[in-house]
């Protein structure tokens, strides 16, 4: 099945040549889209590589062309980027980024996309069509038209994300009138009334489902899903009745954050999310009796089913590579290492919390028994002397999570991923040891196994497929658990309808319904709920970074000591135990206990991100963020 985003790809050193923006500041620059304007607008086809081009743009958080997991995740409390001091994460975990440096702010390069997108929204009604070619344009124009807007919308709420208040752009300004530079911010409301109204207005103008060949085009559920996450942002306790950002105000004085809290806006994201829900779009299971791989599955397969915008990517092994374990049959580099915090938000089979005195949970002791297998059937795998934290978790924790003993792919990987350290571990196959010639593998004992392919067999590099696999910019699942937020907000406590949301999403990972414990069917309770499950549903996706901040948590989950476990003992502690150093049973003995690696930074700046000081010189109208 070939894709509309997938023909996008392979013409983009077309569209480099055609709109290759060299621009590095925000309406400072002499657009190269200008340089070869007038080829550009004289002809259909190149105007259609323009749109193909702002496709590109669209986010995407498995990074480096699908290469990586998100930055963003070892930015929060998911993982470490253990692999170099100085990478973008390392500045937000220890609080050393600000309005010169900030490695995820995007401020310029936004700015740039949203220019692109006025262009050709100013332009493409002018371009000459053949007439041989006038009726089949005549119906596509207005699509591209509704793509083009939503595709400036996404633009703008990626911006919001990150700062609140911005200006909103809505027509290519002279780059060589200086005068026009200084454009003021819009205030939250104006710009969440902005992206939502484009939204709605361009929904009914686009097609409910594209044909095979344009799978991965801009559809109704696009625009209708983007509308219902803008509403949820702007309902949640960054953006509504915020006190911090109370004298954030344009310089004719104009308020820019809303400073009293307002109920009815969770009503909005409520309605807005149910509007997704009443597609024709379902959760995806592809296997009936096996939890553990179908979620799995998802995260390696274009899934039509429950994607409602895909960012499609090309075929590769990276994600395979940069993620799997070090060394052994594996040959994975553990770029990523999961934080000890990430694995104990996932609950046990029960539905009780790792914590809580019903869920079975103990961490003294090992088990051996069988298990499902991730190698994208339906087989099981003996796992011996599993440590009794990993026995019965909810099956989200063994699709995306490798741990000491654990398989990947048992059919090709015979032994066990083996993460922990002892004396001749090197010699003996760790998969926790560093690598030849520098570098390091998990430093946490766990590895990530969630968009990795188990077909994908890095030792026959030229043989083996590749994954094929998209990113999903908006999949079901995030929208039903929105409504479930949402609801619970507007009501002070979650009602049937909310219930039903959430136990959807569990329901296809075969995890109990809720409620389970008392505190379920409160306000509080209920909400601690949604957020845990947001958390381990979308886990390494890209999410976590920024739900965190608008549910204004971060002092409580960005701050402070982060942990793993002992997967780095001194020679002391395995000489302690009374066995051979040089063994594993020794490296074992002290490995199950919970060490801190990093103590992080959060501060209640950090919520939002400084509009950066080089846009501030050019552009006098700009006010800065709280606390920058």
């Amino acid at each position: 099945m070939k894709t509309y985003i997938n023909k996008i790809i392979g013409i983009l050193n077309l569209v480099t040549i055609l709109l290759l923006a060299s621009c590095s500041k925000f309406l400072d620059v002499v657009p190269a889209e200008l340089v070869t304007e007038d080829k550009i607008w004289t002809d259909i086809n190149s105007a259609n590589t323009v749109l193909a081009h702002l496709y590109t743009r669209l986010p995407n958080e498995l990074h480096e062309n699908g290469n990586t997991i998100s930055e963003t995740s070892p930015a929060s409390d998911e993982s470490y980027h253990h692999w170099y001091a100085g990478s973008p994460s390392e500045k937000y975990n220890l609080g050393a980024w600000n309005a010169a440096d900030n490695p995820f702010g995007e401020w310029e390069s936004r700015y740039q996309d949203i220019r692109k997108a006025n262009i050709f929204l100013e332009k493409i009604e002018s371009v000459p069509i053949p007439p041989d070619q006038s009726q089949q344009y005549t119906a596509r124009i207005p699509h591209y038209i509704a793509e083009a807007r939503f595709l400036r919308a996404i633009y703008h709420f990626e911006l919001f994300k990150r700062y609140g208040a911005i200006p909103i752009i809505t027509q290519s300004i002279e780059y060589s009138d200086k005068s026009t530079w200084n454009v003021a911010r819009n205030s939250v409301e104006e710009v969440v009334d902005f992206i939502v109204s484009e939204c709605e207005d361009i929904a009914p103008k686009l097609l409910l489902k594209h044909p095979d060949g344009d799978l991965g085009r801009i559809n109704r559920g696009a625009a209708l899903a983007l509308s219902a996450k803008t509403l949820l942002y702007a309902a949640s306790p960054l953006f509504n009745g915020n006190a911090m950002y109370a004298n954030v105000k344009n310089k004719d004085g104009k308020l820019l954050f809303p400073q009293s809290y307002d109920r009815e806006k969770w009503k909005r994201a409520a309605d807005a999310a149910k509007k997704v829900l009443d597609l024709d779009y379902k959760l995806y299971k592809p296997l009936t009796n096996d939890p553990i791989n179908g979620y799995a599955k998802l995260f390696y397969s274009r899934d039509w089913e429950e994607v409602i915008l895909p960012y499609n990517l090309p075929n590769t092994k990276f994600i395979e590579q940069n993620h799997l374990p070090y060394g052994g049959s594996f040959l994975g580099w553990s770029k990523f290492s999961p934080t000890q915090e990430l694995i104990d938000s996932y609950e046990t089979k029960t539905g009780y919390p790792i914590n809580h005195p019903n869920s079975g949970y103990k961490e003294d002791g090992t088990v051996s028994e069988w298990i499902w297998a991730i190698d994208g059937t339906t087989n099981w795998v003996w796992m011996t002397d599993m440590s009794n934290m990993y026995k019965d978790r909810d099956p989200r924790f063994y699709a995306s999570i490798g741990f000491h003993n654990s398989f990947w792919v048992q059919s090709r990987n015979t032994r066990a991923i083996k993460l922990a350290w002892w004396g001749n571990g090197k010699a003996y196959g760790s998969n926790g040891w560093p690598m030849q010639g520098g570098g390091t593998t998990s430093i946490t004992g766990y590895t990530i196994k969630k968009w990795c392919d188990p077909t994908v067999d890095i030792q026959n590099w030229y043989t083996s497929p590749d994954a094929k696999r998209n990113y999903p910019i908006f999949r079901l699942a995030e929208f039903y658990l929105a409504y479930a937020e949402a609801l619970n907000e507007y009501h002070d406590g979650p009602n049937a309808d909310a219930f039903s949301a959430i136990n959807a999403v569990r329901k296809r990972v075969d995890m109990p319904d809720l409620p389970v414990i008392p505190e379920d069917n409160i306000k509080d309770g209920f909400r601690k709920r949604v957020q845990n499950e947001k958390r381990v549903e979308f886990a390494f996706e890209g999410h976590r970074f920024w739900d965190v901040r608008r549910w204004m948590l971060g002092t409580q989950y960005f701050n402070g000591s982060v942990h793993g476990l002992n997967a780095r003992p001194t020679a002391s502690e395995l000489s302690a135990t009374g066995l051979d150093v040089n063994g594993e049973e020794a490296g074992a003995a002290v490995f199950y206990k919970r060490v801190a690696f990093q103590k992080r930074v959060f501060l209640d700046r950090h919520y939002l991100m400084p509009i950066p000081i080089s846009e501030m010189d050019k552009n006098i109208e700009l006010v800065q963020n709280f606390g920058w």
